[in-house]
């Protein structure tokens, strides 16, 4: 359930090179800074990704159907300019006890720290809702982003074969990492 924390949600971090960088929710005011984020990335990046990012209708219609209750997306803003978008997707019904997290960093951004710090700022949030789990679905070969994950707690349950197809056909692997936010409590 939203709560004013989340909609008020604010933290500035400094990133290892100085950079301040302000994470706050995104608004409907962010739609043109949302289509910007995406605007420049090279064929390769796109085909890795879930949505058709290229697309400023498949960015816009996350604005128009913005509900923090199904998705809390949270900014990463250098100035007036956005260089990371990360997100917690909660589930209904059985698996309401959890959530998933993506994160996406503009390549002037990455390996500097902030897809870490974005990462703790959903686990915080997660927590804030008192959530049980998270979890993450990586590409296997990105090793780098896996261990950063694991960092900070997340735990790789199992590779899924073929779990990933991109545009073109082609299959990835994929890593499924929990991050166990609290017990679940009870004895039999």
């Amino acid at each position: 359930m939203m709560n004013k924390q989340d909609v008020l949600y604010r933290q500035i971090i400094t990133l290892s090179d100085g950079s301040r960088v302000l994470l706050r929710p995104l608004t409907p005011e962010d739609r043109q800074n949302l289509i910007d984020l995406y605007a420049n990335l090279n064929a390769e990046e796109l085909r890795m990704l879930r949505h058709d990012v290229s697309n400023p209708e498949v960015v816009s219609a996350w604005i128009d159907d913005l509900d923090y209750d199904r998705v809390l997306p949270i900014l990463a803003m250098v100035g007036e300019r956005l260089v990371g978008n990360a997100t917690l997707h909660f589930h209904h019904g059985p698996a309401r006890h959890r959530a998933e997290v993506r994160i996406f960093l503009s390549k002037e951004v990455r390996r500097r720290g902030l897809g870490t710090r974005l990462l703790q700022a959903l686990i915080d949030l997660a927590k804030r809702r008192n959530l049980y789990l998270l979890e993450a679905e990586i590409l296997a070969d990105q090793t780098n982003v896996i261990k950063a994950f694991k960092k900070l707690g997340f735990e790789q349950q199992c590779n899924l074969d073929d779990y990933f197809m991109l545009p073109d056909g082609e299959f990835r692997d994929v890593a499924h990492l929990i991050l166990q936010l609290r017990e679940t409590g009870g004895e039999f």
